[in-house]
């Protein structure tokens, strides 16, 4: 079973790859006809990946909630969401970002090893910790909250592009194709505005297990700071917008910076041995 899923997450892989492609052309000559291609060779990765992820679960008895296998499942939950956001704003030029940001995160889970002995590895005391349903669900919540993160990232970066060539008036083709400032603005607000919430629940659900096992000094944990520097900065985010006011640019730019906190998170996360998070290494 190991074999197959293995087999149907490089095929996964290989349609993303096709994905990008078909999405970077239909943006740049806008064939309908890529459009589609590119939509179904998405939507043929994401079911090859969901059910290599289903025969791996089978095949070690459950997901492993570790290093690579939470990139599997963080790629997983941003191609769901990209999905849900190209049917309700009809446009394609995501997925040239969206698409390609998936691929990498299995790249690196493949490169880092989709291993199926890790819990075995784990010390008595990290094995008790993962095995329980609110790490699971804590896991989950995370990743989606990453996903809206990442759409409010490219899409406050598609509104720093935007603007600035409204600025310097020198539009080409491209521009046309992009959606509208408004448009870019409001996708980064509503993508923070439902990630922010996921994203305080599963740190909530991670902080109640730790106490509950009695883990020493779980606050000191570098995942745990800086899990609460990227909440700060979407909570600051979300308070400058709603009740200072803040838009455009001065948002998109607090929005890539919160974003780059969750990337800075991401790795030292998988390359820092110490805390109580080590079974993500």
């Amino acid at each position: 079973m190991l074999e197959v899923a293995f087999v149907a997450f490089w095929m996964a892989m290989a349609l993303y790859a096709a994905a990008t492609v078909l999405y970077a052309y239909h943006v740049a000559t806008k064939r309908a006809a890529l459009s589609w291609y590119a939509t179904f060779a998405t939507g043929a990765g994401f079911l090859l990946q969901t059910a290599s992820i289903g025969l791996r679960s089978s095949a070690t008895e459950g997901t492993e909630l570790t290093g690579s296998n939470v990139l599997v499942l963080m790629a997983w939950a941003l191609i769901l969401v990209y999905f849900v956001l190209e049917h309700v704003i009809k446009r394609k030029v995501y997925g040239t970002l969206l698409v390609p940001s998936a691929l990498v995160l299995m790249l690196i889970a493949q490169i880092g090893g989709l291993s199926s002995n890790v819990l075995s590895e784990l010390t008595p005391e990290h094995a008790a910790l993962l095995d329980n349903w609110r790490v699971g669900i804590h896991v989950a919540l995370i990743a989606f909250a990453n996903a809206g993160f990442l759409i409010s990232a490219v899409s406050s970066l598609l509104y720093l592009v935007l603007e600035r060539q409204l600025k310097a008036r020198k539009t080409s083709k491209l521009f046309s194709r992009l959606p509208s400032l408004a448009q870019t603005d409001t996708i980064a607000r509503r993508s923070v505005v439902w990630a922010f919430p996921a994203y305080t629940a599963g740190m909530m659900l991670g902080a109640l297990r730790a106490i509950e096992t009695d883990v020493q000094l779980w606050w000191a944990d570098p995942r745990v700071v800086l899990s609460g520097l990227v909440w700060l900065a979407f909570a600051g985010y979300q308070f400058l917008r709603w009740r200072v006011g803040w838009g455009g640019r001065k948002a998109a730019y607090l929005s890539l910076a919160g974003f780059v906190l969750v990337v800075v998170l991401a790795v030292v996360a998988r390359t820092v041995p110490s805390g109580f998070h080590i079974f993500g290494l």
